[in-house]
């Protein structure tokens, strides 16, 4: 097994700031690592998080590679910010081509895990291959090596998490998959510090590999170029992230959504039937704040404490116990399956995490079934909407892959071509990837951003629906000028989500380009421009796209489901109606906006301009240069 240099020729490999200059290749089939480098050249360009994920991911993985064979990689992306005092900075990323999509997937969380995994020496890992049996990979230091975890196959990902501890001590902290990622449910997540990366199946990946659990220690320290100046920066951004930008999430935490999207009529109801729900009152962040919040906890490294902790109390000692809920659970175990009851929306969100699944796509294949069984396309007995014993039942159906459960695990698309008839029709996804709580018809920029997003339909890659909220667009009548919109907030999406810094900071900054060039240039010494900025949020962009293509994407996939092109939705009087021909509008001038072609195709002279010509070049991890004696 190759061991890394020790920490003294790790210094000499990197002589920047705020980095260490490559990251670890490792290979489970022959428990072996590779120190791969990374030039300034391919760090500016990709800053981290996503940014570089997505560019690794060009660079490690084979052309149409199926997303759950051993040699499609991993990757786990740091930043040049983490470890650093700035606040919603301890975030990693995790990339990898989706099981649930076949494009590529990108999901971010905040834990110790970032920061123990900087002090290990990594700016990112990539993971390729799979174990022979159930294996925890370890690095510590920098040294990786592999152990067995068959004694913690089959166990809840915080189960797990706490044997680890216990064996290897508190130093390490942990990414980890439950049994839905063992049983590579396509929507499977990984687990760490009872938080998530949540969306498009990366805990399938990780469990394809046989791979229980990552765990990371290290003592490793990353100068930054100007400490002082980050210092000052760090103390104005968290005296800002108080302010009124950040409000919401300290005092209800995004479940207060629920109200606003329901007077809306923008509240997905009854598999996207309905934009308003009878019972959302019932629901509301109001509502479980008064009646059963127990704590406000906060993500590492972070000051706006966003995290609402709920009491569950439903009637036996296994149903007890304490729920963190945001709104996306909230609506997709709630209104989505016309469920109205806090202790069975709670019971789930719970069940979900214990399994380790996305809510998201949890609720809506569930949701998806119970709608199909009402049409008599489905026949699974006391399967409709507002059955919350039926929905906790196929939760766990759905981890285990037991009964109907092991075709919802495949997903909504999946599942309605199964299903047959004009099931496809209303399986509510984009790409695969199942559409999130904002009804499109109702919030038409939102409908491009889905359309149109890398992922699929999306709601932190693309935060259009911020203009659907404001006076900029017309969010019932969309229209082309509103595609400037979703380019803007999907280009600050790509910066944030590369710098990595947690989207409730977005309102706090006045140019996130200015400030995050700011930012980056503390860290790094660099010469960093808000231009410049804008330049690599392009760049990321158009980079994950060209992944796609590379995989096999078509036009056709940059839609939305019938459902929400032919039928119209009551709003306050007004009928929601988003007609195909002016989607396709709305999509043409995106197209044009983001400077690629006609059919949605990035041009060579694009690519020449954002500097992506050797994304080519860089493709399969054969190409990818390794560490030399030398360069120690």
């Amino acid at each position: 097994m190759a061991r890394a240099p020790p920490p003294h020729a790790i210094e000499k490999i990197s002589s920047m700031f705020a980095y260490h200059g490559r990251y670890l290749r490792f290979s489970l089939c022959d428990d072996s690592s590779t120190w791969m480098p990374l030039a300034v050249n391919e760090l500016r360009r990709f800053i981290g998080g996503v940014g570089l994920g997505t560019y690794l991911l060009h660079r490690e993985a084979p052309p149409r590679v199926e997303p759950l064979a051993a040699a499609a990689p991993l990757i786990f992306a740091l930043s040049p910010l983490v470890g650093t005092p700035l606040t919603t900075s301890a975030k990693f990323a995790v990339v990898a081509k989706s099981p649930l999509t076949g494009r590529i997937n990108d999901a971010l969380s905040s834990s110790h895990f970032a920061l123990a995994a900087k002090r290990a020496g990594l700016d990112a890992l990539a993971i390729v291959g799979a174990c022979a049996e159930p294996s925890i990979l370890i690095i510590d230091e920098g040294a990786a090596r592999l152990e067995s975890a068959k004694d913690l196959w089959g166990l809840p990902a915080q189960e797990a998490a706490t044997r680890l501890t216990e064996r290897l001590g508190p130093r390490f902290h942990t990414a980890i998959i439950g049994p839905a990622g063992e049983n590579l449910v396509r929507y499977a997540t990984i687990s760490h510090d009872n938080r998530h990366a949540g969306r498009g199946g990366l805990g399938a990946v990780m469990g394809s590999k046989m791979l229980k659990a990552i765990a990371v220690a290290g003592s490793q320290r990353v100068p930054v170029a100007d400490p002082d100046g980050v210092v000052r920066a760090a103390k104005d951004l968290s005296r800002r992230s108080f302010g009124p930008a950040t409000a919401k999430y300290r005092e209800l935490g995004t479940v207060a959504n629920l109200l606003t999207f329901n007077r809306f009529a923008a509240l997905p109801t009854r598999n996207f039937q309905q934009g308003t729900f009878e019972d959302a009152p019932a629901l509301s962040g109001e509502s479980l704040n008064r009646a059963r919040r127990v704590a406000r906890n906060s993500c590492a490294a972070c000051t706006i404490g966003c995290e609402h902790i709920y009491d569950l109390t439903a009637v036996g000692a296994e149903n007890r116990g304490e729920v963190r809920l945001e709104y996306e659970s909230l609506f997709a175990l709630g209104p989505l399956c016309g469920v109205g009851d806090q202790d069975a929306v709670l019971r789930a969100a719970r069940l979900c995490d214990r399994l380790g699944l996305d809510t998201i796509s949890t609720g809506a294949s569930i949701a998806f079934a119970m709608e199909c069984a009402e049409r008599g396309l489905l026949h699974e007995p006391d399967l409709r909407f507002g059955n919350a014993s039926k929905m906790l039942g196929l939760i766990e159906q759905i981890g285990r892959r037991e009964g109907l459960g092991n075709l919802l695990a495949e997903g909504t698309r999946r599942a309605a071509a199964t299903i047959g008839g004009d099931a496809p029709d209303f399986a509510p996804h984009v790409k695969g990837l199942e559409i999130p709580g904002y009804e499109p018809r109702a919030l038409q920029t939102m409908a491009l951003g889905f359309a149109v997003g890398s992922r699929g339909a999306d709601h932190n890659r693309s935060g259009a629906y911020e203009a659907d909220f404001s006076e900029k667009a017309d969010r019932l009548h969309g229209s082309p000028e509103a595609a400037r919109f979703a380019i803007e907030t999907e280009n600050k999406a790509a910066v944030m989500d590369s710098l990595i810094l947690c989207k409730f900071l977005r309102g706090v900054f006045a140019d996130i380009f200015a400030e995050g060039a700011n930012l980056l240039s503390l860290a790094t010494g660099w010469d960093v421009t808000a231009d410049e900025l804008r330049a690599t949020a392009e760049r990321i962009v158009a980079a994950k796209k060209l992944y796609n293509v590379r995989e096999g994407w078509k036009p056709a996939e940059d839609t939305l489901p019938k459902r929400f092109l032919s039928e119209g939705l009551p709003s306050h009087g007004d009928v929601a109606a988003l007609p195909r021909e002016r989607l396709q509008a709305m999509i043409q001038a995106y197209y044009r906006g983001r400077r690629w072609t006609d059919d949605g195709r990035v041009p060579a002279a694009t690519i020449a301009v954002l500097g992506l010509n050797d994304l080519n070049v860089a493709s399969g991890a054969a190409s990818a240069r390794r560490v030399t004696a030398s360069d120690r």
